[in-house]
């Protein structure tokens, strides 16, 4: 029995033995990989060094969640004018893209009311030379003429004896100062009464400007924000889509993030002749929306009227993205998705961006503008501008309009 005890023993000091062999043999192997490992390291090129401090730096960052609050009109109504007895006419036509209309009628307004002028509705160019199309095809025309009321006389039409006149034609900066008018405008009306404005952008912003009349800073704001407003039947599908998009984001406890990304803009000359960076693709976008910390939880609304191809990366990323063709009711498509619709689709635009939690403009330029000061006059600030720029926190990339204070909205709203 007690050889049996002694070779016991000796077969448990053997396998143990073994093991003990076999551990130290493993980390041997293991410390050999692992010198390798750390050899490899040293040789690394600088180039996988700046990579890896770029994916460090690429970190999301903390979102800015601005203090929504719903601004008061700092300016009231121009006061009453005695407009029976006209002194002439105006009349003038709106661009074919919407993104001037808001400038165009706040000058016509600004213009009619210091000349004592009546105000005729405008037409709306189309997009193809000889096109026209009627002001109530995409506005509330009895809003705008109500709104007007005691400021400045609007008509439907001209008077037969005045429509058979040649108009004297002017052409008119956008954001029309006391000095332009008194100097180019009024000597011209008081001769012909009868005027027809062109309109010229030099500077496609809506910054405030300096030198201003106060009654034509109220007429402005007036006409901008008090009388232009959306026909009821653009507004309903408008309001159908921004509830959608608002459903699905609540679901899941995302946001709702409106994004002007257009393809046909980016190939457009504004885009890629622009001094800077002006415009970012898809794949930018998505870049910058991991970067700023928004993710596959967040609702995705883009001013693309139908799904292309080079959106796909998007979609990648935020499967919860969205266009107009996917959010409008089939019953509604033929009034808004057919041929000769784009008014109505940029309307569209125009009203879901300005209702979104977030609104990123893809695209500078005046639709920018138009935008931001429809959020800026309900308090919905929380608009981030695209950049490439080094960052620490999401509230680096706020608008400047926003930041500064310095879009036109915040001469009306306060």
């Amino acid at each position: 029995m007690r050889r049996t005890m002694a070779v016991d023993v000796k077969h448990i000091v053997s396998g143990v033995l073994t093991i003990s062999m076999f551990v130290m043999l493993g980390n041997m192997i293991k410390r050999e990989n692992f010198d390798s490992v750390e050899v490899r390291l040293q040789d690394a090129s600088e180039v996988q060094i700046n990579v890896l401090r770029a994916e460090e730096k690429s970190a999301p960052l903390m979102h800015w969640k601005g203090s929504n609050q719903e601004l008061k009109p700092c300016w009231k109504k121009p006061s009453y004018k005695f407009l029976e007895q006209p002194k002439g006419y105006i009349t003038f036509s709106l661009r074919s893209a919407l993104e001037y209309h808001f400038s165009q009628v706040a000058d016509a307004v600004v213009i009619a009311r210091y000349l004592g002028a009546t105000l005729v509705l405008p037409d709306i160019r189309g997009s193809n030379l000889g096109e026209k199309r009627n002001f109530e095809d995409l506005y509330d025309v009895d809003k705008f003429i109500e709104s007007l009321n005691g400021v400045v006389k609007v008509v439907r039409t001209l008077p037969s004896n005045v429509a058979s006149r040649t108009p004297a034609a002017v052409r008119v900066p956008n954001w029309v100062s006391k000095d332009f008018i008194v100097e180019n405008i009024e000597p011209v009306f008081l001769t012909n009464h009868y005027l027809r404005l062109a309109s010229y952008f030099p500077s496609e912003n809506l910054k405030i400007r300096e030198n201003r009349n106060k009654d034509m800073d109220s007429t402005a704001c007036l006409a901008m924000f008090g009388g232009l407003e959306l026909k009821p039947e653009i507004l309903r599908v408008a309001n159908m889509m921004v509830e959608r998009l608002k459903m699905l984001s609540r679901k899941i406890d995302g946001r709702f993030v409106a994004i002007d990304l257009k393809t046909d803009l980016l190939e457009s000359k504004t885009c890629k002749d622009s001094v800077g960076k002006a415009c970012y693709n898809a794949k930018e976008i998505v870049n910058f929306l991991k970067r700023v910390g928004f993710n596959g939880d967040d609702t995705i609304y883009i001013t693309q009227t139908w799904w292309d191809e080079s959106l796909n990366v998007l979609k990648e990323f935020f499967p919860r993205t969205y266009t107009k063709d996917e959010l409008i009711p089939a019953k509604k498509k033929g009034g808004f998705l057919g041929s000769g619709t784009e008014l109505q689709q940029r309307a569209l635009d125009l009203y879901v961006c300005s209702k979104s939690d977030v609104f990123i403009p893809a695209i500078s330029g005046l639709f920018y503008g138009n935008v931001a000061g429809k959020r800026i006059a309900s308090g919905l600030i929380e608009i981030l501008e695209p950049s490439e720029v080094p960052a620490t926190t999401t509230a680096d990339f706020i608008s400047t309009y926003i930041s500064k204070r310095n879009h036109v909205a915040y001469s009306c709203y306060c």
